[in-house]
């Protein structure tokens, strides 16, 4: 294991030198394995966070090009200090692109009504969490929500949104 293969793992992941050469260490040199045990583990701290309260956060907007759409988003934290990182900012914004782009419907499977049909909705697509991260079709939104969780230290929540288009009810 080298400086080099930690330093590429850090630029992968995000997670701190420390974190990254123990991940190493225990995939035994190997970078996909590392991030495997990286990402187990911030799954593993983000369901230790998820019961905490989250009382700060921000209202984000985005207007897209031309000005026809636009996107509210409230993404709550737990203080005041990570509310105003860039990191958590960062993650504001692109959820709100997300809701410009995608116009979910709903935020989870939990918030679609009981009469509307399995097969009238497709969760991955009608639900801001399940849906495919724009940014990375890899991921869902609510593992981008996740990974952030576990670089923060704080749990995250989305508390809602809205999307707005010009002439459209």
């Amino acid at each position: 294991m080298t400086t080099q293969t930690i330093k590429e793992l850090r630029e992968k992941t995000g997670a701190g030198i420390m974190t990254c050469k123990r991940a190493l260490e225990e995939a035994k040199g190997d970078i996909d394995g590392a991030v495997e045990i990286l990402k187990q583990q911030g799954l593993a701290k983000a369901e230790k966070k998820a019961h905490r309260e989250t009382r700060q956060g921000l209202v984000e907007t985005y207007i897209h090009t031309g000005g026809r759409i636009g996107a509210l988003v409230e993404v709550n934290c737990e203080t005041d200090f990570v509310a105003h990182t860039d990191e958590f900012k960062e993650l504001a914004h692109h959820l709100a692109m997300q809701v410009a782009a995608t116009d979910p419907s709903f935020l989870s499977e939990g918030d679609i009504p009981q009469d509307v049909a399995p097969c009238e909705t497709d969760a991955s697509e009608a639900c801001l969490l399940s849906q495919p991260f724009i940014k990375d079709l890899e991921k869902t939104v609510h593992d981008i929500i996740t990974e952030t969780i576990a670089r923060v230290g704080e749990n995250i929540k989305v508390r809602r949104f809205a999307r707005f288009e010009l002439g459209k009810d």
